[in-house]
């Protein structure tokens, strides 16, 4: 088995601001003013939704490619729900996390619905975020 290893640092920035730099790019992670932060960025929870449906626009491109379909243009919304009871510390019978992520797509190919929707079902399945958010992945935390 052959692996690549992807590494991100982030760093605490000034109030709820977090900063990386990552591969050269700037990127900030903050909250909405009304929640304490200064909007200078998407909140954690946002980025996650994005890089679920980055990660499947990215890997349509490859398979489109692969299968020669002319995929003109793909839309791809992530909605998800969550109880932020946990997060702010309160009790609660929710798990912490998203209980549900939806993902819609919107494909623009000379496809059927049938073809695009077995598309989007070979996409996500190829997809390493789909796959580690619909398999228990496991995280390890430590000090250092």
């Amino acid at each position: 088995m052959s692996s690549k290893t992807i590494s991100v640092t982030a760093n605490m920035g000034q109030g709820w601001a977090i900063n990386a730099d990552i591969r050269g790019h700037q990127v900030v992670i903050d909250q909405p003013q009304a929640s304490g932060g200064t909007n200078e960025g998407p909140t954690p929870l946002e980025f996650f939704l994005f890089s679920l449906a980055g990660c499947i626009g990215s890997i349509a491109r490859i398979a489109a490619a692969q299968q020669k379909i002319d995929l003109k243009s793909m839309e791809v919304k992530v909605d998800a729900d969550l109880n932020p009871m946990g997060l702010m510390g309160k009790p609660t019978d929710d798990r912490v996390g998203f209980q549900q992520l939806r993902v819609e797509a919107q494909i623009d190919a000379d496809l059927t619905d049938e073809q695009k929707q077995v598309f989007l079902d070979e996409v996500c399945d190829r997809c390493p975020l789909h796959d580690n958010i619909k398999l228990a992945t496991e995280v390890v935390h430590s000090l250092v």
